[in-house]
């Protein structure tokens, strides 16, 4: 009776299970970044770079097949070049308890961010000018402006040039500056150099001609200008305007190809970096460095955007960070991915090779500078020094 039964009802069952329509397999739902950079305002032509970059770095993590079987996916807000704006933003971020945010851009606005995440989550800021406490959960991009400098006036001294001008904007870039050329020129190896002139402007200044006319009066071999976005060309106006004829060595924060074509019909004698390597790769021995450059610039093939400064700055620490969430997972906490960066080994990034612990919370120093030049002629940077900064002979 019970057999029955159960054949009476088995084969309806059956049936009603092979009909039953089979869903299709979805995609695995992406793993969100959040990324906080300026879109908009004075840093804005840097946020592009830095946008670029994630662009870049997520397609290639994506044909990777992303990481633990989903795709990156990141996320980006603008806090249109105000540390105000990119405070609250990370105050909303935080309460999803993230292990990981990108960004910002500038020196300024990363100084207000950091505090905000000093128990975690990992940051990455992509200003050289911000200072990364050593340990902490916030990191710093590229070559810190102490490396810049010293390479900088390792360059100059090579050149014959003694003399030195200075002009740099009041917000916390120009201050990181001014604060920075002190003590490089306090070290023995600069004894050479005198500060002919000292000259400051406000971001938000339409003109420097006093200040101009000042440095030219005090008849420098070149001038430090140290400043990024439209502010430098308020400096390139004014050295235009009133006839100096001297080089201009300024932040690498200013390699942008689209910036400097704007500028020029202002271009001074000889516009100088402390530059990166992967802008003049022809230019580099075969080695680990030069194969992470040829990956670097594989990525940017077919991008009408050329990668310059922002690309550069945003590269590194992100693919670090994102090394670590295939190493750990993406349940990964923001202890763990600070101490697998901390901890890292053997890893040779377009920078040459990172080790925390002789450059604690970016990674890369000095060797990391090669001085370069803008040629306006090619729309291209060409470099001048070795790396570290001494000059070619």
């Amino acid at each position: 009776m019970r057999y029955s039964l159960l054949a009476r009802f088995a084969a309806p069952l059956l049936a009603a299970v092979l009909i039953v329509p089979v869903a299709p397999a979805r995609a695995a739902d992406p793993y969100d970044i959040q990324a906080i950079l300026p879109l908009t305002g004075q840093a804005a032509f840097i946020g592009k770079g830095d946008v670029n970059a994630l662009n870049a770095i997520q397609a290639l993590i994506n044909r990777q097949g992303g990481i633990a079987g989903r795709p990156i996916n990141f996320v980006v807000q603008d806090d249109q070049s105000s540390p105000a704006v990119a405070v609250q933003l990370l105050t909303r971020v935080l309460t999803t308890n993230v292990p990981l945010v990108v960004g910002s851009t500038l020196g300024g606005i990363c100084n207000a961010m950091a505090p905000l995440v000093k128990d975690g989550p990992v940051e990455l800021c992509f200003s050289p000018a911000f200072k990364a406490t050593p340990g902490g959960f916030a990191f710093s991009a590229g070559v810190g402006t102490p490396d810049l400098m010293r390479a900088g006036m390792r360059f100059l001294i090579g050149r014959g040039y003694h003399r030195v001008a200075l002009i740099t904007s009041t917000d916390a870039t120009g201050q990181d500056a001014d604060q920075n050329v002190n003590s490089v020129l306090a070290l023995p190896e600069n004894k050479s150099v005198t500060v002919v002139d000292a000259e400051h402007f406000g971001i938000n200044d339409i003109t420097v001609s006093a200040q101009m006319a000042r440095i030219k009066a005090a008849n420098p071999d070149v001038v430090i200008a140290w400043t990024t976005g439209n502010p430098f060309g308020t400096v390139l106006h004014g050295a235009a305007d009133a006839g100096l004829a001297v080089p201009i060595f300024t932040t690498n924060g200013n390699m942008s190809f689209d910036q400097l074509k704007q500028y020029a019909p202002i271009m001074p004698k000889e516009l100088l970096f402390p530059g990166l390597p992967s802008l003049t790769p022809d230019q580099l021995p075969n080695g680990p460095l030069k194969r992470a450059v040829d990956t670097f610039r594989d990525a940017f093939a077919g991008n009408p955007q050329q990668p310059g400064a922002g690309e550069n700055q945003v590269w590194d620490l992100t693919l670090i960070m994102m090394n670590g969430l295939k190493r750990l997972g993406l349940n990964a906490t923001a202890t763990q991915l600070r101490d697998y960066a901390l901890n890292l080994k053997g890893y040779t990034g377009i920078y040459g090779p990172f080790d925390f612990n002789a450059n604690p919370g970016r990674g890369v120093g000095i060797d990391g500078v090669i001085i370069q030049r803008w040629d306006p002629v090619k729309s291209a940077f060409v470099a001048v020094s070795a790396p570290g900064g001494a000059p070619m002979r």
